[in-house]
């Protein structure tokens, strides 16, 4: 295969457009955030993100490279079909549940972060070993997609990967330097256009291929394969279930979500661009389920393929980047290409955003440097998204097993951040020392399970575990692996969730009755009323004058301002009328 001019010169086109759409953006908001707040304006593009551009960049934000890809090859797997495919409904209901739920508090109360309610009530040293597995997931899921990129790329244009993943991050790294959310939420509407138009072109010209059988015939009957509506045995049903809860609420507590969130111009806009975003992942999710279905109904061999189909080369994560290769027109499957590109560059940006956002806040101000001027964390961020971006990048040529650790660390995410999360908004009455049982709960039980894509053995077994085996087709080899069927991520964030609420309680309970002396609670978590540490976890959002530590000392109830009545679940619910951010300064 050589080199096509026809889909370098489209590749070409395409990025100076999502170049000069980001730099635009950041030309067009130059002036947001001169009056001394520029950094947030960089981390929530000034809380002015109307429906239009934050519905695109919310839903641009899900339906990324590894969102079509992955869910076009879980499609076309023989053993999984298009009943195994969770990301589009588990993502969309994700996004529903955190529209419901968790987007108005978050919102309403001004947060700038996802880990600042962490930092209020938990202190600043909890907030950073929450931000660990936060930016874990970041990073990782950045590395993930850059390296599909340079996969996808090469199998449609033979161009060194290495260097279309360097080129690719670079972009994605300058617009975002340069612009911030603006930049980022601007191009994402442009990427998800070409996402939809590129996909939609390329589906008709490869259902029409004579080599593809119908796929309404091959949905249901074995032709080349085995259906691709695909079936649930019943002992998976256990771990089919923890997959797609793991999807529907670990989609939730991740800063690229939270700062869309927090970026729209109030409480009610948040919620209905999450609701927006819904609808959306599930309309970009059709192509790529087609895609799929026409992967398993293709006869290879009389295709420029080969005799062999995908699922035997190995090559199944590439089902889609085949298909456009191989039964479009080359024309058509540049456009294809594009929306691929689109795809990874538009979830790249937010992630490598997020992570420098939550460092330059609420690790670097928060608990080193309070007194940073707003230049000095613009100036952080900065080098952040360059480092972060460049730690991606490496990670991505470098790291064979990037994908084994994308999914740790979104498990992490699940049975770690989202109770803390859970427990921070919604149960009255927790304290640091539960927070960190619930952290140490939920890593261990997550981490004992085991991480085959890592080849990390477990030292949990859980019950109706199974050896299975892989089998390498081009290389032959067979791979044994312990397989949890039962659902132990589900089981892991539960007892997380659990340790948090009980140890908070416990601890609280002996420190208040004398059982323990008041001298042990190290983390002034409980006795200490008024002490520096636990005043500045009070300096994230509200006055100084009327916000009271409640859980530290009894107060009356009627005093609504207070920490624990702020985070009950009637109030934290209620629309108190302040949603726009002029109600919350947040204070340095």
């Amino acid at each position: 295969m050589t080199i096509h001019a026809e889909g370098l010169v489209a590749i070409v086109l395409f990025y100076v457009l999502i170049l000069f759409v980001g730099i635009w953006a950041a030309w067009k908001n130059k002036n947001a955030g001169d009056g001394g707040d520029r950094s947030e304006t960089i981390m929530v593009g000034g809380r002015d993100i109307g429906l239009f551009v934050g519905g695109f960049t919310m839903t641009a934000t899900w339906v990324g490279g590894g969102y079509i890809n992955g869910t076009a090859e879980y499609v076309y797997l023989p053993d999984y079909g298009l009943a195994w495919a969770q990301a589009p409904f588990g993502y969309a209901l994700s996004l529903v549940v955190g529209g419901l739920f968790f987007a108005k508090p978050m919102r309403s109360r001004g947060y700038v972060t996802m880990l600042d309610p962490f930092q209020q009530l938990y202190g600043k040293r909890m907030g950073g070993l929450l931000f660990i597995p936060a930016l874990m997931g970041e990073i990782f899921w950045s590395a993930a997609i850059l390296s599909a990129l340079g996969a996808t790329l090469s199998v449609i244009v033979d161009i060194d990967i290495n260097m279309s993943v360097v080129i690719s991050a670079l972009i994605a790294i300058f617009y975002t330097l340069v612009g911030g959310l603006y930049s980022v939420a601007y191009t994402d509407v442009v990427q998800l256009f070409c996402i939809f138009l590129g996909l939609w072109i390329s589906v008709p010209f490869a259902l029409s291929n004579p080599a593809v059988t119908d796929i309404s015939v091959t949905a249901k009957e074995v032709v080349y394969q085995s259906p691709w509506l695909g079936k649930i045995e019943p002992e998976d049903k256990w771990l089919w279930a923890d997959n797609f809860c793991l999807l529907i609420l670990g989609g939730i507590p991740w800063q690229v979500y939270f700062q869309r969130v927090l970026s729209a111009s109030s409480a009610t806009y948040a919620q209905v661009l999450s609701f927006l975003a819904a609808f959306g992942c599930l309309v970009m999710a059709v192509p790529s389920v087609l895609i799929g279905a026409i992967g398993a109904s293709t006869d290879w061999n009389q295709t420029t393929y080969g005799s062999l189909p995908p699922k035997d080369k190995d090559q199944s994560d590439m089902i889609l980047p085949i298909v456009l290769q191989h039964l479009c027109p080359p024309y058509i499957s540049f456009f294809g290409l594009g929306a691929v590109s689109a795809a990874v560059m538009s979830s790249a940006d937010s992630s490598i955003l997020s992570a420098s956002s939550m460092f330059a806040r609420n690790i670097y101000m928060e608990a080193f440097r309070q007194s940073a001027s707003d230049n000095e964390i613009v100036w952080v961020m900065r080098l952040t998204i360059f480092v972060f971006g460049a730690l991606a990048t490496a990670m991505a040529l470098l790291t064979g097993s990037v994908y084994g650790l994308w999914y740790l660390s979104s498990d992490l995410v699940y049975v770690i951040i989202f109770p803390q999360l859970l427990s921070v908004l919604f149960v009255k009455g927790t304290n640091t020392y539960g927070s960190v049982a619930g952290y140490v709960f939920g890593l261990l039980l997550r981490i004992g399970g085991g991480e085959p894509y890592l080849k990390l053995p477990p030292f949990i077994y859980f019950p109706g575990w199974v050896i299975q085996e892989k089998i390498h087709h081009l290389t032959g080899d067979v791979e044994h692996f312990v397989q949890q069927r039962f659902p132990f991520k589900s089981v892991s964030m539960l007892a997380s969730f659990l340790a948090n609420v009980v140890f908070s309680y416990l601890l609280k309970y002996l420190f208040e009755s004398g059982m323990l002396s008041h001298k042990y609670d190290f983390l002034n978590a409980v006795v200490a009323k008024h002490s520096k540490e636990n005043m500045d976890k009070t300096t994230l959002v509200g006055n100084h004058d009327n916000i009271n530590l409640a859980e530290m000392a009894p107060v009356n109830q009627n005093l609504g301002a207070s920490l624990a009545g702020t985070f009950t679940n009637n109030e934290i619910l209620s629309d108190d009328g302040a949603s726009s951010p002029d109600s919350y300064h947040i204070e340095d």
